[in-house]
């Protein structure tokens, strides 16, 4: 596993096997990824959605402790996956890192507690699987305006965004900070600590 530029997020890229058959490759290794996040992933929930091209879905995150680590790939199709640190107090604060995860290449992406999560279909029927490490609990979810332009996140410039009601009326991340909805880093590294035994 790659370690991103932000502390937290790691990107899977597998060795993809191909023959006249179709191809194999192991989308998770439970060492590999217990190796690069210092502990195991705690499976709790397993969801899957279909997306049309524009469709813009976050950015997600979830309060600290415990949070909802992501184990993110995209099975049909394409989008453009992005983590961005909401971590108040880490040194990444407001930067946000890009990953297209396709049906091609099968890479994945990680997202540790505290992380914020948004993607954007490029295709048609672009098929999000993502492993969670705690089941949802909406009084416990937050998000943040993807459009924010103080974050800047260089989504397609050709692909018309498409949003839910509840995201495009999430804050801006000033906003969100302000109103002390999000993770902080001290937490969140804490919580990493915790998972791994330390």
């Amino acid at each position: 596993m790659r370690q991103l530029s932000i502390a937290g997020a790691w990107a899977h890229e597998p060795r993809v096997f191909r023959d006249t058959r179709g191809s194999f490759h192991e989308w998770f290794r439970a060492p590999d990824f217990s190796g690069a996040a210092a502990h195991p992933l705690s499976l709790a929930q397993a969801n899957c959605s279909v997306s049309r091209r524009g469709t813009l879905r976050g950015v997600h995150f979830a309060d600290v402790p415990p949070g909802q680590g992501k184990y993110v790939s995209c099975v049909r199709g394409a989008v453009l996956d992005v983590v961005v640190d909401v971590r108040v107090g880490s040194p990444t604060y407001g930067r946000w890192e890009a990953v297209r995860l396709d049906d091609a290449d099968h890479r994945c992406l990680y997202l540790a507690e505290g992380l914020g999560h948004a993607f954007m279909a490029l295709t048609d029927d672009a098929t999000v699987v993502y492993l969670c490490s705690e089941g949802y609990a909406p009084e416990r979810e937050r998000g943040i305006d993807p459009l924010d332009p103080r974050l800047g996140i260089a989504w397609p410039a050709d692909v018309e965004p498409v949003l839910s009601e509840k995201d495009a009326a999430a804050p801006a991340l000033s906003e969100a900070a302000r109103r002390g909805l999000l993770p902080d880093y001290d937490a969140c590294v804490a919580h990493y600590r915790r998972l791994g035994g330390a």
